[in-house]
């Protein structure tokens, strides 16, 4: 089933317009509000990709990521069980690096343990007790749950200001002379909420656009 999003955009974009006059003229140039959402089964397969891709791009990543999954399958699929059943060898011989298999292992035990929740308690959890959770598996930070809540599970409110595009965007949408701090971005960022997704969507947008 196709993820929706949990949140009606008319209203986001209304709410965003009414509140903030330079992010309403972005609005305006960047066009309606098409972000589709990312399926992803389990929160163990989102987060298993986000490992697989960290600091690799493209080709590579993808080649690597099929490689981990082709292993998986022959214990079952994509689980943190059949994981547990692969071989270091083996998944080395995937392409993981030391550090990526031991944040994948990581990844299997927290998942088996209820620290990683399934997408049906994840839905009722909000969106600091699953940074808080999910952050507890080995080479998974908060920006990596940030994508995750807005780009997997659809949240509205989530301000990802540890990424580096939403810091320039924000400077160059409010013609700031130093780099914003985390700070002030959330200080501005209060007159978007509940929709800081939606907003963060047309930062991003707006390095595309000009």
């Amino acid at each position: 089933m196709k993820p929706k999003l949990q949140f009606d955009p008319v209203a986001a974009l209304a709410h965003l317009r009414a509140g903030d006059t330079e992010l309403a003229a972005l609005i305006d140039r960047v066009g309606p509000f098409t972000m589709e959402l990312n399926p992803a089964p389990s929160l163990f397969e989102a987060l298993l990709r986000s490992i697989v891709y960290q600091q690799l791009h493209g080709k590579a990543a993808a080649s690597i990521h099929g490689r981990v999954l082709a292993e998986l399958a022959k214990h079952g699929g994509p689980t943190p069980a059949a994981l547990t059943k692969a071989s270091d060898a083996a998944l080395r011989g995937a392409g993981l690096s030391g550090n990526k298999l031991l944040a994948v292992r990581d990844l299997a035990r927290k998942c088996i343990a209820g620290t990683v929740p399934s997408l049906k308690v994840a839905a009722k959890l909000g969106d600091e007790e699953l940074v808080t959770r999910l952050t507890e598996v080995r080479g998974i930070g908060p920006w990596t749950v940030h994508m995750l809540l807005i780009f997997h599970l659809g949240r509205p409110d989530v301000m990802p200001t540890g990424d580096f595009a939403i810091r320039l965007g924000f400077k160059k949408l409010y013609r700031k002379r130093k780099d914003p701090t985390p700070e002030a971005i959330i200080k501005h960022a209060r007159r978007w909420s509940p929709y800081r997704s939606v907003a963060s969507w047309y930062l991003w947008r707006s390095l595309d656009t000009g």
